[in-house]
């Protein structure tokens, strides 16, 4: 089978809904993975609510608040151990402010590290010792956190025996108190389609998620990074998350030491987010944003606001937030604009002014900024300043969504889940509020997993990717299974009784390739239908695999079309059909122009199946997948090993070597008698010569 591998954004409002009705919006709200599949909405006439008034007066009870949104204050230092109870941060980043200073101390804290070391080095009975205090801490307190780690343990199979049952129960008791747990439950939930019970779950989660984003613009989004492209490791997504060891950090630093205010200004927005694989550190930032500002930079200018107004490692003064936000939007930052509008609606370090506000949003929109119309979007949601208009707070909406703002994300969200504005549609409510879950505090797992597998600690970083592949999270799925497949032994796989069997890790690398392929991977989806079309870790289920090959065929992949063509073409799994057959192998082509030799073959072996069905050649290519084993067998045992390797090496080495020499000397003889040749015609003949030939 083929082997794999000028009008910006002015949308003019428009005052009457019928208008609105008419438009057909597609928006591509960019993914949170990268290399992974966009994320398509499509909203048409049909979502929008044909009966409403402009002003939405029947669904005023889902928004009975005049409050600016439903959020909190911005973070403060201890967010994180806050929003995420539990969280893993105390075992990773001990020193960090948001750690709390007593976990090394509590049981549940030292058992977790304890985990984290055995996973490390394989040391199976610190795992032991590791789950008995984990079972201790569960049951003698009822501690939520324990609970969640046995969640985990049972869902995998890890020291346990594999238990879906029991996995839902301790995440179901621990949800309370344990968000991880939370996000593992309503991942389970949307799994079987109980988007009612999901729904509900990932709203709760959306919010805490976004309950930290920034005043002005919001972080970057921080993709958990695939560490494989398919069958090959990621080099240069890894390279770029290395940190200050990365060669290109080291060059812009060197910039920046030099006095290059642009370099500043970037070096300090990675440590102030946290990006390229540094650890987020706000007092590194605001030295590099304040050198940046001396130079006149002025989008550290902004940063500079956005601290005093967070208190990110200052203390908080909207004064100060207010002053350098309005220097910066003199130069001008468009962004600034819609943060000067936050502190007028908010009141902060101004009088609370709702006109203002509007009028700086409206700049900011104006200019293509996403904030900007996320905020105008609230004022008409909820009819601060404005007159409620649920319509234009849609549409604004929708504008800031396809720039990828992940507030517009919530609000769409919500408005699919109550029916405001926007026909109820639990489904599209529960896939919307889970990517903006997926950004919550606990995504921090992503980064610890992978500084783990940046420092060749294979086992933490597929312990990690394990617990964040149970959140849902479709790159940790991926990256989890690749770890086995690739690594093996290495990735320190853990089963019921000790190191995962043969049996144990081809079975959970395919249950974390299918839920992968469930979210959209193509290939994870082609590996189960590999899986199930050789036999690999399963039995041989062409049905199966034709679904999987389906699957990845709806994601235009080329590989999975070929694959289909040749099942119909043999009628494994699929019904015999040489015209669908042909009709895959030319999209595999049209698809991927690398496909040409094997699709080239393919419809040579389809030409002979269908003119002379009973030839000898026909024969001779369906028993090549039986020979192909056998020859495979044949190379691994006899070729490959390493004496006979060497030999027939040696002799293929001295064949090369005679053959050429031979050749060579042919090619002398013939030049030789080419040149005798010539030079006979050159010689003129005697006249004696041309007598003789007269006579």
């Amino acid at each position: 089978m083929f082997l794999k591998n000028s009008i910006p954004m002015q949308i003019r409002m428009q005052l009457q809904a019928r208008r609105l009705q008419l438009i057909f919006l597609i928006i591509c709200l960019c993914s949170f993975f990268i290399n992974a599949r966009p994320f398509l909405i499509v909203i048409s006439q049909d979502d929008l609510k044909d009966a409403a008034s402009p002003d939405d007066s029947s669904d005023s009870a889902n928004y009975e608040s005049a409050e600016w949104d439903e959020f909190g204050e911005p973070e403060s230092q201890n967010a994180a151990q806050e929003l995420d109870p539990g969280t893993w941060r105390p075992i990773f980043e001990p020193d960090s402010p948001a750690s709390d200073p007593d976990a090394p101390e509590d049981l549940y804290y030292t058992a977790l590290g304890k985990m984290m070391t055995a996973v490390s080095s394989g040391d199976l009975r610190l795992m032991e010792d590791a789950v008995g205090d984990i079972d201790q801490v569960a049951v003698e307190s009822g501690d939520p956190h324990a609970q969640s780690v046995l969640g985990l343990l049972y869902g995998m199979g890890i020291m346990k025996e594999t238990n879906k049952a029991k996995a839902f129960m301790y995440h179901y008791f621990a949800a309370e108190g344990n968000k991880q747990s939370k996000m593992a439950l309503a991942y389970s939930y949307f799994r079987q389609e109980m988007y009612e019970k999901a729904v509900k779950l990932y709203a709760e989660l959306a919010e805490v998620a976004i309950n930290s984003l920034l005043v002005s613009k919001d972080s970057p989004v921080i993709e958990p990074v695939r560490i494989h492209n398919g069958a090959e490791e990621n080099k240069q997504a890894l390279r770029k998350s290395r940190g200050e060891e990365d060669e290109d950090f080291q060059i812009l630093e060197y910039q920046a030491q030099k006095g290059n205010a642009g370099a500043m200004y970037r070096i300090g927005l990675f440590y102030y987010f946290g990006l390229r694989g540094l650890r987020r550190d706000h007092a590194k930032a605001l030295i590099w944003f304040a050198k940046a500002v001396d130079k006149g930079e002025p989008k550290s200018m902004e940063l500079l606001g956005e601290i005093y107004a967070r208190g990110a490692g200052v203390e908080r003064d909207y004064t100060k937030a207010l002053q350098w936000l309005t220097r910066a939007s003199k130069h001008p930052s468009f962004s600034a604009y819609n943060g000067i509008g936050y502190l007028y609606v908010k009141g902060y370090g101004v009088e609370k002014n709702f006109t203002k506000a509007k009028e700086y949003f409206e700049k900011a929109a104006n200019n293509d900024e996403s904030g900007g119309h996320y905020n105008l979007g609230v004022m008409y949601l909820k009819g601060i300043g404005v007159k409620r208009d649920v319509k234009k707070a849609c549409t604004h909406f929708i504008v800031a969504a396809n720039a990828g703002q992940p507030k517009a994300f919530y609000q769409l969200a919500k408005m699919f889940h109550t029916g405001v504005g926007l026909k109820r549609n639990i489904p599209m409510a529960s896939a919307l509020y889970k990517l903006v879950a997926e950004r919550g505090p606990w995504s921090s797992l992503s980064r610890w997993a992978l500084e783990s597998y940046l420092k060749s600690d294979i086992g933490k970083a597929f312990f990690l990717y394990a617990r964040m592949a149970e959140l849902g999270y479709e790159v940790a799925q991926s990256n989890a299974a690749w770890i086995l497949d690739k690594y093996g032994e290495q990735s320190m796989c853990l089963g019921e009784s000790g190191f995962c069997t043969d049996a144990e890790l081809h079975q959970r690398a395919h249950s974390l390739w299918w839920q992968a392929s469930e979210q959209g991977n193509e290939h994870a989806a082609l590996l189960i239908g590999d899986a199930y079309y050789y036999g690999r870790g399963t039995d041989v289920d062409y049905d199966r695999a034709a679904e999987a090959y389906m699957h990845a065929k709806s994601q235009l992949n080329a590989q999975a079309m070929f694959n289909l063509g040749y099942m119909h073409e043999h009628g494994l799994g699929l019904p015999f059909d040489l015209h669908l057959a042909k009709r895959y192998y030319d999209q595999a082509l049209e698809l991927d122009p690398a496909a040409r030799l094997p699709v080239k073959l393919a419809l040579a072996s389809l030409w002979l199946r269908k003119n002379h069905a009973d030839s000898f050649l026909v024969h001779v290519i369906d028993s090549l997948p039986e020979v192909y084993p056998k020859i495979d067998v044949w190379v691994e045992d006899v070729l490959l090993e390493e004496g006979n390797a060497t030999i027939l090496t040696l002799f293929a080495c001295l064949l090369t070597v005679l053959y050429l020499r031979e050749r060579q000397r042919r090619h002398a003889v013939v030049r030789a008698a080419a040149a005798a040749a010539a030079a006979a015609e050159a010689v003129p003949l005697h006249p004696n010569d041309h007598v003789a030939a007269q006579n």
